[in-house]
């Protein structure tokens, strides 16, 4: 079924494909750094400009759009004899994007990286092992890129409504 659902390909509508989706969501380099900014934990608005290298216009942009997703909230806080200013945290749906973010620096740093190698490293907490992105099934397994099985999800749609959307 894989092989013959992929070489149908061309009959599938993108309209419903969930990395269009995503990238709608988080698709630019600018939304990428302040997530990484506050995955890291950076919660002022003037440390994400700073930090991701962006202009202030652009910060406050892109930081209302990721409150307006869903991916960032705003705390109010407030220093002493300062008005009341907004720090951002990360949402539920904004922390399930570390494995992404995680995976990315993977890559970056074997492909991307300075002669120097990577910037920082990931270590769980709690042993000091170094922690990875990885491909598992729900069964435990790692899977390698060669050992995927594509399926026709719920959500396929062909631009034929009578072709068959599932085994």
């Amino acid at each position: 079924m894989t092989d013959d659902l992929l070489a149908d390909r061309d009959s599938w509508l993108t309209s419903t494909c969930s990395i269009a989706s995503a990238l709608d969501v988080v698709g630019n380099r600018t939304t990428l750094l302040l997530l990484r900014e506050a995955s890291l934990g950076t919660r002022r608005f003037d440390a994400f400009a700073r930090r991701a290298g962006v202009s202030e216009p652009v910060a406050a942009a892109r930081l209302k759009q990721l409150v307006a997703d869903g991916l960032l909230e705003r705390h109010p806080y407030r220093e002493p004899g300062q008005r009341t200013r907004d720090e951002y945290h990360l949402t539920r749906k904004g922390a399930e994007l570390l494995p992404v973010l995680t995976a990315l620096r993977q890559w970056g740093d074997a492909w991307a990286a300075d002669e120097a190698g990577p910037s920082i490293r990931l270590e769980h907490h709690d042993c000091g092992a170094a922690v990875h992105a990885r491909l598992r099934c729900d069964a435990g397994h790692d899977v390698a890129a060669g050992e995927i099985a594509v399926r026709p999800g719920p959500g396929l749609r062909r631009s034929d409504p009578d072709a068959p959307t599932a085994p």
